[in-house]
């Protein structure tokens, strides 16, 4: 395996590195796995989402930016910024030191507001604000990485709009935080940049805020957290496959969920554990001793994907009016299924999730992976069966109060919409006082898409497709969503 990565040419030198380290981190085995989470994972029911068998950073960071935009960095020897060109340059130097999963942030704060305060002219700002993006794009290759914007309106959320409308760049992913505060004309603005280019997504401000007791961030395909904190770990349970298992929907409901959930919060916490007892991440890390992370705000992270298959296969459901997303009865049992994991997992008390968390860890709705084949993202309604807008929405929203680390749904939209953004925002607004937590649309010939909760570019995934390097990881991901869960042929939604 390791012959072979350095061999290969389908790889950069950056990924064949990543890959490298990968296979040192897979060679020890460190972390203790009861015989019956092996079962399940030798099946593909539980799922560690490949992050390694001797875990040495958390899987997501949140830093508190604003924190280090006030003081600077000691480690660092960053003064705190006097105009424009400092603040990116620190901001992109700091990047550059947060770690994750994916050896890159996932996490680039409210870049709006961290920018805000150094706008003394507006056309220095539009080419500060266009080379830091096009810099992160360029250096920080996964678009797991994700801003955030909002929710007030300004100068700064408008350049950034504007400059992302302009380059069509996968990476950052962005988020706009929609409250009361957010006006109409920074939300067209971001919807027409949506419509070109996947992004920026919608977030119910108010519902994250109660969750998360204030401040948060949006961080890699659509996860809420702490800001200041994190997740250690996300591990997550295939419904559809366990839904196998059962003889019943009662044997399923009570017999085979609590055995898995059981497993897989014993195996977070393992996963934790061995990050916080073992690695010296958070004795050791300049994030943690300046202040701008804190282990108490961090938890763990227990992921749910394939619910429509997993109801559909209870009730043995072939007719549309029998399936997920449109039966009353079908329905019923998806709230009944993730209300019994809400009570398993609140029930839950670990020494490894935070104190700010009440020691629990948070249900998350996860977007699937690329080899994933009939099993469909988190709680979405399977691609080819999505109802019409407002059933669409009707039928997803009770689902989005349980899941406080991300759960999101994603509308593909006609060109004729370009005309009419407005009717879009009534949409968003209608859907968020129906407590739809997270929205997300683009344009139909949109080059960048967003696949599962990520962004990629149908071009770059034409390039993987002739046999071409591609500067980023997601792409390839890209590409397995594409062609194993039909990722890129949801319902066109028409005018």
């Amino acid at each position: 395996m390791v012959l072979e990565t350095i061999k290969t040419q389908k790889l950069t030198f950056e990924q064949k590195v990543v890959s490298l380290a990968r296979c040192a981190e897979n060679s020890v085995d460190v972390l203790t796995k009861s015989e019956k989470l092996k079962e399940y994972m030798k099946e593909g029911i539980i799922c560690d989402l490949f992050e390694g068998n001797a875990p040495y950073r958390p899987r997501y960071i949140v830093p508190d930016y604003e924190l280090f935009m006030k003081q600077g960095s000691k480690f660092l020897n960053l003064e705190v910024a006097s105009d424009i060109w400092e603040a990116i340059n620190n901001l992109l130097i700091l990047y550059k030191h947060v770690p994750s999963i994916t050896t890159m942030p996932v996490y680039l704060g409210n870049i709006d507001y961290l920018l805000e305060p150094y706008i003394k002219d507006e056309e220095e700002a539009y080419r500060a604000i266009k080379i830091f993006l096009k810099h992160i794009d360029s250096t920080i290759t996964d678009s797991f990485c994700h801003a955030n914007i909002g929710p007030k309106d300004t100068k700064a959320g408008r350049i950034i709009l504007k400059v992302m409308a302009e380059l069509e760049l996968p990476t950052p992913n962005l988020t706009l935080k929609y409250s009361d505060e957010t006006t109409d004309k920074i939300s067209i603005e971001a919807i027409k940049t949506a419509l070109l280019t996947a992004k920026p997504s919608f977030a119910n401000d108010k519902m994250f805020r109660e969750d998360f007791k204030g401040e948060y961030g949006i961080v890699s395909c659509y996860n809420g957290l702490k800001v200041g904190g994190g997740a250690n770990t996300l591990v997550r349970v295939r419904l559809g496959r366990l839904s196998e298992l059962a003889t019943s929907e009662e044997d399923f409901l009570k017999r085979v969920l609590p055995d898995v959930a059981k497993e897989m919060l014993n195996y977070i916490d393992e996963r934790s554990r061995f990050i916080i007892e073992e690695s010296g991440f958070y004795e050791s890390n300049f994030l943690v001793k300046e202040g701008l992370i804190e282990k108490e705000k961090f938890t763990g992270l227990f992921g749910v994907v394939g619910l429509a298959e997993c109801v559909n296969n209870l009730l043995k459901a072939e007719k549309k009016d029998e399936r997920f997303g449109y039966s009353e009865r079908a329905n019923k049992l998806g709230i009944e299924i993730i209300q019994k994991l809400e009570d398993i997992v609140k029930t839950h008390k670990s020494a490894y999730a935070g104190s700010f968390f009440n020691n629990e860890h948070l249900l998350h709705s996860q977007v699937g992976i690329e080899t994933d084949v009939n099993e469909s993202p988190g709680c979405r309604i399977p691609v080819g069966e999505e109802p019409e807008m407002f059933e669409h929405i009707v039928a997803s929203a009770p689902y989005h109060k349980y899941f406080p680390s991300g759960i999101g749904d994603i509308f593909v939209f006609d060109e004729t919409y370009k005309s009419n953004p407005d009717a879009i925002l009534d949409i968003i607004k209608g859907a968020f006082k129906h407590n739809l937590r997270f929205y997300s649309l683009y344009g139909a010939n949109c080059d960048v898409v967003r696949v599962t909760g990520y962004l990629v570019k149908k071009s770059e995934m034409a390039k993987l497709d002739a046999g071409e390097l591609v500067l980023r990881d997601t792409t390839i991901l890209g590409k397995g969503a594409r062609d194993n869960a039909k990722a890129l042929e949801r319902k066109l939604r028409n005018e």
